[in-house]
């Protein structure tokens, strides 16, 4: 029986070597949680947070079915950590599943510039200010499609204080693009970008990103970023990222 670890580092074997921030953030017990099939010694296992899942161990197709019933409805990237788990989700998912490929970037501190981070988040049109997410830009982020993914892992304003960090571009007083925290972990973040349709190509995600790399930084806090397309990638590689390697996910849909 598939069920939640109340002690997600009883898992942490299954992912050893796998250095992705969403499977440190559940492994630490701050965010998400860890799925598996057994409590004491798992041979399989899930790192599941938001929209993602990480599935490490022996393939199973148990657990995938769990996965995709756990938590709210929602579209669910499932990451194999091998083929073994890949043709798992294939033959669980029967077609409903699209394979994708994401762009892992190297965690090097050395890699970020911040005399460069601070002349891009300068580089703004005339108008917008740049300005930390607070109580009320977390409400206005949060009522917006475009925005909420940049607080959606932290629905109340005072988890967001405690574990997160986030910037918004404002122009009168409305964001119109962001950067903020999608998970926490112990000695970092992971960044989620995104703008406003209308105000896309005027480099206002990559200003707040970099205000946001910044300000991580400052913290002690190493801000990593994991690509989603080849767009988001040519972006991280703008602010001093750089390309380590693609992997598979498959984009599929929740069971209920």
């Amino acid at each position: 029986m598939i069920a939640r670890l109340t002690d997600p580092a009883t898992a942490s074997s299954l992912f050893d070597g796998w250095n992705e921030t969403v499977i440190w953030s559940c492994l630490q017990g701050i965010m998400g949680c860890v799925l598996a099939d057994d409590p004491t010694r798992p041979q399989s296992a899930a790192a599941v947070l938001g929209d993602f899942a990480f599935l490490a161990g022996a393939a199973n197709p148990e657990l995938i079915r769990t996965v995709r019933s756990h938590g709210e409805p929602r579209p669910l990237i499932l990451v194999p950590r091998d083929a073994a788990w890949s043709a798992c989700i294939e033959a669980e998912i029967k077609g409903n599943a699209t394979r994708i490929t994401r762009f892992a970037t190297r965690k090097d501190p050395a890699d970020l510039d911040r005399t460069r981070l601070l002349d891009l988040a300068r580089d703004i049109p005339h108008g917008i200010v740049l300005s930390p997410i607070d109580a009320h830009l977390h409400r206005a982020c949060a009522g917006a499609d475009w925005s909420c993914d940049l607080v959606s892992q932290f629905p109340k304003y005072e988890d967001f204080q405690h574990l997160a960090l986030g910037i918004v571009a404002v122009e009168s007083g409305v964001p119109v693009a962001g950067a903020s925290t999608y998970a926490r972990f112990r000695d970092g973040i992971e960044i989620e970008a995104d703008t406003h349709p209308d105000r896309r190509r005027q480099g206002l995600a990559r200003a707040c990103a970099a205000a946001l790399i910044v300000a991580a930084l400052d913290q002690g806090l190493y801000p990593s970023w994991d690509a989603h397309t080849r767009a988001s990638l040519a972006l991280a590689e703008q602010l001093g990222y750089r390309f380590d390697y693609a992997y598979d996910a498959y984009l599929v849909s929740s069971s209920r």
